[in-house]
Order: C-alpha cells, then sequence, then structure tokens
C-alpha cells in the first residue's frame, strides 16, 4: 500500500474513532473544550490523576494538558487549534513534550445524529506505526471514560 513517499507512508497509520451519544453536539463540544470537563474524562486508562488543562479553544489559540498514570509518569500533551467550529469541528496539532518533532493531527467531527451526536475521531500523521499503535491504546482508554462521562451528564 504504501509507495514509499513520506506523505503517503504516514498516511496509512491513521487512527479512526466513532461514537454516538445520547447527548447533543454542544454538549460532546463542551466535553472537548471546557477545561474543567476535559479534566474529569481525559488520558488514557491508566491515568492515575489530571493536573492541567489550559485551553485557548481558537483557531491559533494553543493548549496543554498534563496528567500522571499510575506508573506516576508525568506526562504533558498541547497543540495549536488549526480550526474551531463550536458544536461541529475542532482540529488540533498534537504533540507530546518529550517528543515535540513528532506533530500529529486530531480532527473531530460532531454531527447530529437525532437527538444525539455522532462523533467521529481521526488522529493522523504519527511518526510511525508504533506511534500510532501507542496512541490507539491510550484513546481506546480515554474513550471508554469519555463515554462513561457523558453517559453521567445531563442531556438538556
Amino acid at each position: 500500500m504504501a509507495s514509499g513517499q513520506a506523505g503517503e507512508s504516514r498516511e496509512h497509520a491513521a487512527l479512526t474513532i466513532e461514537r454516538t451519544y445520547d447527548a447533543t453536539p454542544q454538549e460532546v463540544w463542551q466535553a472537548w473544550t471546557d477545561p474543567q470537563a476535559l479534566m474529569r474524562w481525559f488520558g488514557p486508562g491508566d491515568t492515575d490523576a489530571m493536573l492541567d488543562a489550559e485551553l485557548d479553544v481558537r483557531t491559533g489559540g494553543r493548549y496543554g494538558i498534563s496528567f500522571t498514570t499510575l506508573d506516576g509518569e508525568h506526562h504533558h500533551v498541547g497543540g495549536t487549534y488549526q480550526e474551531v467550529q463550536s458544536g461541529r469541528k475542532l482540529v488540533f496539532t498534537w504533540a507530546w513534550r518529550s517528543t515535540p518533532e513528532r506533530e500529529s493531527l486530531v480532527t473531530l467531527l460532531f454531527e447530529p445524529a437525532g437527538s444525539g451526536t455522532h462523533l467521529v475521531f481521526r488522529h493522523e500523521q504519527f511518526f510511525d506505526d508504533a506511534a500510532r499503535e501507542g496512541h490507539a491504546r491510550g484513546w481506546a482508554g480515554a474513550f471508554a471514560k469519555l463515554d462513561a462521562y457523558l453517559q453521567r451528564s445531563p442531556t438538556s
């Protein structure tokens, strides 16, 4: 499948997750864009504590999120918002403080689905397949927590 060109070899490593929630697009949007909401669910399954979430949710704005995993390791991820359409679309760069040169891209689409929301999450431009697999594990845990968070949240 890969032809040997850099863009194409990185493209095959994209990760897509889709979920449908019994929550409005604005409620799902808030889970991703309100620092207090984000701190209630964000991080891989082995997150011990959320330490900080600073979000300047506007095109060109920056974000930074810090957490600690059960093994005591501290993690910090950050980036820049590339596109912000409130309640509809969020695109941002993604880089760990420990490997800032390995910047990837996250796109979230918030689509109305009856009285709920269909969320399409795409993380792409990984450094390599190992990075993609590590993020797939981390996002699986994060989405399990987001699912539980949105089930507890009021829908009106």
